[in-house]
């Protein structure tokens, strides 16, 4: 049993999941994307991001609390991948603070995110991974996601180009 409590988001936790986006994505992109960048990844410049997510349920969004703080989100909603048909769901984001890596809260928003998209009536859901990032990559395969291999791309990140790979699964 899981200490940490999973909902969906409210207007109020959009500058928490700024913060948890941001010293995430630090700690994931660290020896990806370099240092000026990593810097730059600052919460001021994703909660307006994510009070819209919130307000509009594009994509819906779910939190993870541990004592009343904000630890990790996801992110999820219909594919927005071209030629997607609309039984294909999406995790568009999936973040937990370092200090929480290994403790559960991952699965407990995975299995959140699983349960929204078969309500909106998902059979199968993809997610984007870099490839250079081994801890999600392996986190993902781990639940069950399988690379599609021919879906490969390169995306600008900043200044920087990164590799990505889609990765999918029966909800």
């Amino acid at each position: 049993m899981s200490d940490y409590e999973v909902r969906p988001a409210v207007m109020g936790d959009a500058k928490a999941i700024a913060e948890v986006h941001a010293i995430t994505a630090k700690a994931a992109y660290e020896g990806i994307l370099p240092d000026d960048q990593l810097r730059a990844l600052a919460p001021a410049t994703r909660e307006a991001k994510w009070r819209e997510a919130i307000e509009f349920s594009e994509p819906q969004v779910h939190v993870a609390e541990l004592d009343g703080e904000i630890v990790g989100f996801v992110g999820f909603d219909r594919s927005r991948d071209a030629k997607t048909p609309s039984t294909t769901g999406e995790i568009w984001a999936l973040y937990v603070k370092p200090e929480h890596w290994d403790h559960g809260v991952g699965v407990a928003l995975w299995d959140a995110a699983r349960d929204g998209l078969e309500e909106e009536g998902c059979t199968v859901v993809t997610i984007w991974v870099p490839l250079r990032n081994d801890r999600a990559m392996r986190f993902i395969e781990l639940a069950g996601f399988k690379r599609e291999m021919k879906t490969a791309k390169t995306t600008a990140l900043g200044s920087v180009k990164i590799e990505e790979i889609r990765l999918k699964r029966a909800v």
